[in-house]
C-alpha cells in the first residue's frame, strides 16, 4: 500500500501540473487509505505537502508575469488568517466524539473525512462542467468587490484549514468572476494564495509533535517531482480537455469515502 501511495504522491503532482485547480484534492485520501495516516494529521501533512508543490508550481507562473500581487494580496490575507485560526483553534476545540445516534457515534476522525468527500463532490462538479473558452469571457477592467473576496478568502481558509485541500477551485473562479482576471492569470494567481495559506496553516498547527518528517519530506518530494512532470507535459498536454475525466475520478473518490466512513 504504501507503494502505491508513492506512486499516487507523483500523480497528484502530475494531476497539478496539468490541470491548477483541485490537482492536489486527493492528497487526504491517499494519505489515510494508502499510507494509513490518521485524518487529522493528514490534513496537516496535506498543508504542507499541497503549499510546497504550490510553490514549485508557481515559478512558472511568476516568471511569465501570470501572478497579480494586488489580488493575491487581497484575496490572501483573509485566507492566510482563517487557515491559521482553523488549524490553531478550530481543529484542536473540535471533541473526538462529536454525536452518537442509535449507537452510531460520529468522530473527530470521520466528521473531518465527510466534511472532506463532500468538498470533493463539490470540487468534481466545477471540473467536470464545461469551462468557459478565453474567447468567451468577456475582457473588463479588473475591479474588486471587496466584500464579496474577503468573505470568500475566509471560507477557503477556513475549509483548507479543516481539510487540507488547497482549494483552488474555489479560488480560480473567484479570481476570474470577482477579480476579473484572465483565467492563466487566476490560475497562476491561485497557486500563488494556496502556497502562502497552506504553509501558514501548517505553522498553526497544534500536532507538529507527530509528524514523521522523513515520510512527509519523501510524500513532498514525489509530489514536487510530478508537478515539474505535469508543468513539462501542459505543454503538450491540454489540461482542460483531462478535468472533466479527473473531475468523474474525483466525484466517485468523494461517493467511496461516505460510503466507507458511514457504512463499511
Amino acid at each position: 500500500m504504501e507503494i502505491l501511495g508513492y506512486i499516487a504522491s507523483i500523480l497528484i503532482g502530475i494531476a497539478l501540473g496539468l490541470i491548477g485547480g483541485g490537482g492536489s484534492i486527493l492528497t487526504v485520501p491517499v494519505l489515510v487509505y494508502l499510507f494509513s495516516i490518521n485524518p487529522v494529521l493528514a490534513t496537516a501533512y496535506s498543508l504542507f505537502i499541497v503549499g510546497a508543490t504550490s510553490v514549485v508550481g508557481s515559478f512558472s507562473y511568476f516568471k511569465k508575469g501570470l501572478v497579480n500581487i494586488k489580488t493575491a494580496i487581497v484575496f490572501g490575507i483573509p485566507s492566510l488568517l482563517s487557515v491559521y485560526f482553523t488549524r490553531a483553534y478550530i481543529v484542536p476545540a473540535i471533541p473526538e466524539v462529536v454525536f452518537e445516534i442509535n449507537n452510531f457515534i460520529v468522530t473527530k476522525n470521520i466528521l473531518l473525512m465527510l466534511v472532506f468527500a463532500l468538498l470533493m463532490i463539490f470540487a468534481s462538479y466545477s471540473m467536470i462542467k464545461k469551462a468557459p473558452s478565453e474567447s468567451e469571457i468577456t475582457r473588463e477592467k479588473q475591479q474588486f468587490n471587496y466584500p464579496l473576496i474577503l468573505l470568500e478568502g475566509t471560507i477557503v481558509g477556513i475549509l483548507t484549514g479543516l481539510v487540507g485541500a488547497g482549494g483552488g477551485f474555489l479560488i480560480i473562479p473567484a479570481l476570474v468572476i470577482l477579480s476579473k482576471l484572465p483565467m492563466k492569470e487566476a490560475i497562476g494567481t491561485s497557486l500563488a494564495i494556496i502556497s502562502a495559506k497552506s504553509l501558514i496553516g501548517f505553522l498553526g498547527e497544534t500536532t507538529s509533535s507527530a509528524i514523521d518528517w522523513s515520510l512527509l519530506l519523501s510524500i513532498t518530494s514525489l509530489a514536487i517531482l510530478g508537478i515539474l512532470i505535469g508543468t513539462l507535459l501542459s505543454r503538450k498536454i491540454n489540461g482542460n480537455k483531462l478535468k472533466p475525466a479527473f473531475g468523474w475520478f474525483v466525484l466517485f473518490m468523494g461517493i467511496y469515502i461516505i460510503v466507507k466512513e458511514l457504512w463499511l
